[in-house]
C-alpha cells in the first residue's frame, strides 16, 4: 500500500498529511484530524451527509480522495461556526427546527453555505435544487427550506 503525502488548507490552517492513496477525504479528516463533524452516510456519494466545501464547492468527502485535495482549501462542518458562535446558516437550521435527528445537518449547513456563497437572494427552486443532493428522513424539507430562506435573509 503506498502513501502520499498531501498538503491543504483545512479549515483556514495549513495541515500535512501522510495517507494511503485510496483514503478518502472524509477518513482523512475524521480519523487523522478528529473533525468528526461530517457523518459516513450511504459511502457512495448520494445521501450529502459527508458534504464539505472544497475551494468553497460542494463536495461528497466519502468519494473525494485525500491526495485530490493537495493545495485547495477544505472546510468542513466544524470550520462554519462554533457552539459559541454558530454562522447564520446554523442559527437558522436551529431557529427554524431544520435538524431534527440531526444526522444529516452537517451536510445540509456545508450545501447551504455554499449555495449562500454562489447565490445570495435564492428562489424556493434554486433552494430545492441544490439541497436534493442532501437526504433527510426527518424533516420533510419544508423547515430546511424555510432555514436557508432565513439564512439568506440574515445574511443581508
Amino acid at each position: 500500500m503506498s502513501e502520499v503525502h498531501v498538503e491543504f488548507t483545512l479549515n483556514g490552517e495549513p495541515v500535512a498529511i501522510d495517507a494511503p492513496t485510496e483514503e478518502v477525504l472524509l477518513d482523512s479528516v475524521r480519523d487523522r484530524r478528529g473533525l468528526t463533524g461530517s457523518n459516513l452516510g450511504c459511502d457512495h456519494a448520494s445521501c450529502g451527509a459527508c458534504t464539505v466545501l472544497v475551494d468553497g464547492s460542494p463536495r461528497a468527502s466519502c468519494s473525494t480522495f485525500t491526495w485530490a485535495v493537495e493545495g485547495r482549501d477544505v472546510t468542513t462542518i466544524e470550520g462554519v461556526g462554533s457552539i459559541d458562535r454558530l454562522s447564520d446558516v446554523q442559527a437558522a437550521f436551529a431557529e427554524c427546527s431544520a435538524l431534527q435527528c440531526g444526522y444529516c445537518t452537517p451536510g445540509l449547513v456545508m450545501t447551504t453555505t455554499a449555495l449562500l456563497g454562489d447565490d445570495a437572494e435564492p428562489s424556493e427552486a434554486t433552494i430545492r435544487e441544490w439541497i436534493s443532493s442532501n437526504l433527510c428522513r426527518c424533516t420533510g424539507y419544508r423547515m430546511v427550506i424555510e432555514a436557508v430562506q432565513q439564512a439568506a435573509e440574515r445574511a443581508r
